[in-house]
């Protein structure tokens, strides 16, 4: 756990590309500061990390921008979610407070305790989540500046069973899950990821879970930001909890770039 990492980056694309790949949850990284109010010892901090994380979603998406035949944008964290989970709602509005897994996560994914019930989340929304959602705002500002769209998507991976936190875990579990949003995804948009991804094993709409990210700013007013989840479930292309990646995560990367060229200008 280091203090080095920068809580994210943006990678610059082609000036031209209104795509910008959004990787909120593949990083493992914990300031020591940030540790200390986590009450697991370190072996179960890993095997949490090893749940929790969207492993090798950096490295796809960062091989689809290679693949594109015109170079996305992407933000990407470098600190894991348990620091903060930067697509959540900080308040009243998110679901996920009630099993403890709002912005600031005060339980683990089997619901046992991952800090203290009364943390105040104060601290950790002002030091990590509202910069790094004024940033992804500014990097949607700027991409309906240059071309005057921008099209988010968020890629994620889930594990092939449900695990206790899921509240909507019993539906089905496809290859690749794709969250929508009624306003920001139009029919377009989920027929090209359809298309991108029919070789990997099929797609599943908004199960098991649903919806997209976008900033607050354009959220619902802005119909010139489309947005679009990818769900990846993890034994598609690596071995669960944690494991290492396998050949099936060169044909995701290779579907990625697909979609990406798919809303090519």
């Amino acid at each position: 756990m280091s203090h080095a990492a920068p809580s994210f980056d943006l990678i610059p694309g082609a000036a031209d590309s209104p795509v910008l790949l959004h990787v909120p949850h593949s990083a493992r990284a914990i300031p020591d500061d940030v540790r200390a109010g986590i009450v697991l010892d370190d072996a179960a901090l890993e095997r949490e990390l090893d749940h929790i994380t969207d492993a090798h979603t950096a490295e796809i998406a960062e091989r689809a921008a290679v693949l594109a035949g015109v170079r996305p944008w992407r933000f990407v964290n470098r600190l894991s979610r348990l620091v903060v989970d930067p697509e959540r709602f900080p308040d009243e509005r998110e679901e996920m407070t009630a099993v403890g897994m709002g912005a600031v996560y005060t339980r683990t994914t089997h619901r046992a305790e991952l800090r203290p019930a009364d943390t105040d989340p104060e601290p950790l929304l002002a030091r990590y989540f509202r910069p790094y959602a004024a940033a992804m705002t500014q990097a949607v500002a700027d991409r309906l500046a240059a071309t005057g769209r921008a099209v988010i998507i968020d890629v994620h991976s889930y594990p092939a069973e449900p695990l206790p936190y899921e509240l909507h875990g019993s539906g089905p579990r496809p290859p690749v899950c794709l969250g929508t949003d009624t306003f920001h995804t139009p029919p377009d948009l989920t027929e090209s990821a359809r298309k991108a991804f029919a070789d990997c094993g099929g797609t599943g709409l908004d199960s098991p879970f649903a919806g997209t990210y976008v900033p607050l700013d354009f959220y619902g007013t802005d119909a010139r930001v489309g947005a679009l989840m990818v769900e990846i479930r993890r034994d598609t292309y690596m071995t669960e909890p944690g494991g290492p990646a396998g050949p099936g995560l060169d044909r995701l990367a290779t579907a990625l770039a697909a979609l990406v060229d798919a809303l090519r200008p």
